[in-house]
């Protein structure tokens, strides 16, 4: 007859075996005795109307505000349509030559779009003040149609806007002025 194959390590590891199963047998059976109990009342958790877990139930004499489905909005919000033809006016806070390319700072939003040589109507550098207007292009809105800004005529422009302003103003003062005056007579 053979001699087992048993040696003394493989001896050694069924033990161990054994022991951490009886301790696992033992850990068991304490988590058993010190729980308070595995009554279903114990494990309900409850959710309040502002997404709190809590262990007591909610109050059912509260009137709950009732939500619409349509209402929710999942996501991000649509982006709104910025009107492509207007034209715009900006400065030129980058333009490399070389490149061909370049970016230009709008006055109202500052906000920046690209413009590309393509885009141009004129030669410009930086600092230059430039009408242009906006094209979706592949990465965002890009600038095109841009021409350097004559300040006389842009002057000139702000100037005859002031005086209708103004002319609309007196315009409006004399017909106020003209009902205080005609209401008396009326009376």
């Amino acid at each position: 007859m053979a001699r087992s194959q048993e040696t003394f390590s493989k001896k050694e590891k069924e033990k161990k075996r054994i022991k951490k199963r009886k301790d696992k047998a033992i850990k068991r059976e304490e988590r058993k005795a010190s729980s308070e109990g595995g009554e279903l009342d114990t494990m309900l958790a409850y959710v309040d109307e502002f997404g709190n877990i809590s262990s007591t139930p909610p109050d059912e004499t509260v009137k709950k505000k009732e939500i619409k489905a349509e209402n929710i909005v999942i996501g991000v919000p649509k982006q709104i349509d910025i009107p492509m033809s207007s034209a715009r006016e900006g400065r030129v806070v980058f333009f490399n030559d070389s490149k061909g390319y370049g970016f230009i700072k709008e006055t109202d939003s500052e906000e920046k779009f690209f413009v590309h040589v393509n885009g141009l109507l004129e030669e410009i550098k930086e600092n230059d003040l430039v009408n242009f207007e906006l094209e979706k292009g592949m990465k965002g809105m890009n600038a095109v149609q841009v021409k350097i800004v004559n300040l006389e005529e842009k002057a000139a422009r702000e100037a005859a806007l002031k005086a209708a302003e103004e002319a609309e103003e007196a315009a409006e003062n004399d017909e106020e002025e003209n009902k205080e005056d005609s209401s008396p007579e009326e009376k």
